[in-house]
């Protein structure tokens, strides 16, 4: 197994405010790890230093065997597949699904004067289909449904066949129809050999999608617990992360928890 992220001691404090503290963390290529933690944990940060977006305060990351601080972060991003609320936010309203996917080879948001070959127009064709998106084409991104634009976002991130896959909680605010289907792809998507390494922040342990092999629970800027996801999605310990009792259940690798009361 390769390591994709290396994380050794690493902190981010912002404006005198510890975010992240003291943080060591592997990922190894062929595991999928879901992220889990109270509001303001860190998540979110915790991403951002993994996709080269923020630097560390203190402490090494290492990021597909190049180090922050150490290497031009523009030719790194683009080896990193990318997907959040806030990218999402940056694609124009007015572009087509097609050219949002496909854009990702140059690692911008929206057409302007580079240029593509058949190839690049034919990769993106083929990700659409396989996101079943491939009617959507030609549709306007913001005309799209929010599970709609969850999924482009996700095919973006893998258009250039990235060799790490972070996803800031793709399945929020979609209606239980969408983030089942999206979990389903998900799911596929992370139990296929040729899939990267991929990292998944969410808020429900309902989101997460089977196929996923590691767990991070997230206090306070540390880590509560890691590992195989079955020794760290349990009641004893997500209770103690989140400080309620919650009763935690499992069936066919999806996850469930709720307080007993």
């Amino acid at each position: 197994m390769a390591s994709v992220l290396q994380l050794t001691d690493v902190s981010v404090v912002r404006d005198g405010t510890t975010i992240l503290d003291n943080l060591t963390w592997t990922v190894d290529s062929s595991e999928r790890w879901v992220i889990l933690g109270p509001n303001g944990a860190g998540k979110t940060t915790l991403l951002q230093v993994a996709a080269a977006l923020i630097h560390p305060s203190s402490g090494k990351a290492q990021i597909l065997d190049d180090t922050l601080g150490r290497v031009d972060v523009f030719e790194l991003r683009p080896r990193i597949g990318f997907a959040s609320s806030a990218m999402a936010k940056r694609i124009p309203a007015s572009e087509t699904v097609l050219n949002v996917v496909m854009t990702a080879a140059w690692s911008v948001t929206g057409r302007w004067n580079e240029s593509y070959e058949d190839i690049d127009v034919r990769r993106a064709e083929r990700v659409l289909a396989e996101w079943k998106l491939d009617s959507l084409a030609e549709r306007r991104f913001g005309s799209l449904s929010d599970g709609e634009q969850k999924r482009v976002q996700i095919a973006r991130a893998v258009m250039t066949d990235p060799e790490i896959l972070l996803l800031d909680e793709p399945a929020a605010s979609l209606d239980l129809g969408a983030r089942e289907e999206l979990i389903h792809l998900l799911g596929g998507y992370a139990s296929a050999e040729e899939a990267p390494g991929i990292v998944m922040v969410t808020h429900h342990v309902e989101e997460i999608p089977p196929g996923f092999t590691h767990a991070l629970l997230l206090v306070h800027g540390g880590i509560y617990a890691a590992g195989p996801i079955g020794e760290v999605l349990t009641a004893e310990k997500l209770t103690g992360a989140f400080g309620v009792e919650l009763e935690v259940s499992s069936d066919n690798g999806r996850f469930t928890a709720r307080s007993p009361h």
